[in-house]
Order: structure tokens, then sequence, then C-alpha cells
């Protein structure tokens, strides 16, 4: 494909979020041939074309697409880069992987672990962290006591945070994942929100990991090792993200 919508050619580039692309342009810091450029469909010629983002020129003749999953550590940043030189998610990848514009698909707070995906895919990017598509991230959850009676109905249906009342969850009392000792499965992608969740009950989460996300399971991973998605793994998944 020779000629494609600007918005679309930089987010199959692999240059970020669909809404981070969008703000770029629509605050006019992307330019075609040397002009300011505002409109989302603007057809680009890849092959001919010259399209800068803040300055710099991108690449957008299209790329072999890479789906990596990582079992992400404590004290590791889901960014690309950070400005205070603290250890990222990037760090753990192999070199081969550095010139491949991949991203972390949402993010795991500092001090949380499990299944992150990295990909330069970012209308799959975009479709795993919109609210709209709700798909479901499970956890295990570490706290020091259990829930009292009635905060584990609480956490299902619905409990009131600062940014509005959670969507409807799933918790589950855990036996042999030491030291874990709740399973919850959410539809929203809120930041820190299972800390917040519990932590409202008066239960500090003390330690938090990821093990699914849609249909995707972290499985026997080990910590701070990636992988790439299998063949199926990456159908399943643009499959899911397709409704």
């Amino acid at each position: 494909m020779e000629s494609g919508p600007l918005l679309r050619l930089l987010i199959q580039a692999g240059l970020g979020s669909r809404r981070r692309l969008a703000d770029a342009i629509e605050q006019g810091r992307v330019r075609v041939n040397g002009d300011v450029t505002e409109d989302f469909s603007y057809l680009v010629n890849v092959e001919k074309d010259t399209v800068t983002v803040d300055g710099e020129e991108v690449d957008l003749k299209p790329k072999p697409l890479v789906y990596l999953m990582l079992n992400k550590p404590a004290a590791v940043l889901s960014t690309t880069k950070d400005e205070r030189g603290r250890k990222t998610v990037m760090d753990l990848l192999p070199p081969k992987y550095g010139a491949m514009r991949l991203y972390p698909v949402g993010r795991l707070d500092r001090d949380s672990t499990g299944l992150l995906l990295l990909t330069n895919d970012g209308e799959l990017t975009y479709r795993l962290t919109h609210p709209k598509f709700e798909h479901e991230r499970e956890y295990l959850v570490f706290i020091r006591d259990k829930l009292r009676p009635g905060e584990k109905q609480t956490i299902e249906t619905g409990i009131q945070l600062d940014d509005g009342i959670t969507h409807h969850a799933v918790v589950k009392e855990l036996q042999a994942y030491h030291p874990f000792n709740y399973s919850v499965t959410v539809h929203e992608g809120r930041k820190r929100q299972v800390r917040r969740m519990f932590g409202k009950l008066g239960h500090p989460v003390l330690a938090l990991k990821r093990i699914r996300v849609g249909d995707l399971k972290l499985g026997k991973l080990q910590e701070a090792q990636a992988r790439e998605l299998t063949v199926e793994e990456i159908k399943a998944l643009l499959l899911e993200c397709s409704h």
C-alpha cells in the first residue's frame, strides 16, 4: 500500500497510541512535506511524502509487526524511557527489539508484576487499552487479612472511587498461590484500579500480579523474561480485538 490516511499510517508505524498521535496532529506537531497537517484523514504517499513529528522525520513504510509478552518484575517502569534514568521494560528486552519501536500495551504500576504486552501494532494497542472495548484483566492479589463479610460483594458489584463507580468484577479466594490470597478480574483499565478498590475497604495491596489479558495467559514465563506470542495467540488476540 503506497498511500493511506495520516493517523492510521502513524499508528501502524508504531509511533505510539492512537490518542497520543491524534493529539500530536491536533496540536500542529505533525507536518507533511513541511506543512502542518491537522487532518487525520490526510492522504499520505509513503513512497514520496515526507512526514515529521516534532521535527523528526518518520518512516511510514510497513514494518513487520511484533507481539511480545513480558513478565514484568517489580521496580521496573512500564514505559519506553525514563528521564530520571530508572529501569524500564525496554531494558529487559533482547537487543534485537531495540529498533522496532515497541510500546507497552497499557501499564502496570512500578510495584506490580506480571503480564505486559509490547507491540508496534498501534491499532491493537488502541483496542486493548480503550475503555469501550472492556477486555478482561485478571490479577493475583496479596492482602494481609481476609476480606470481611460483604466486602467481596462490594468489590464485585461496584465500589465508589474518586473517578466513579467501578464496573462488575469477579473476586475469588485462593489457597495455593502463596503469597497471593485472592484473584480479581476487572474489565476496566483505570490507573491503579485494583489497589484502589482494595485500599478503599481498608486492605492495602501488598503484592499484585497480572496473569491474564483477555484469553492470553502469563503461564510459566519467568520473571523478567519475554517471548514472542505464538501465531495462534496472535490470531486469538486479533480476533478478540476485532469485536
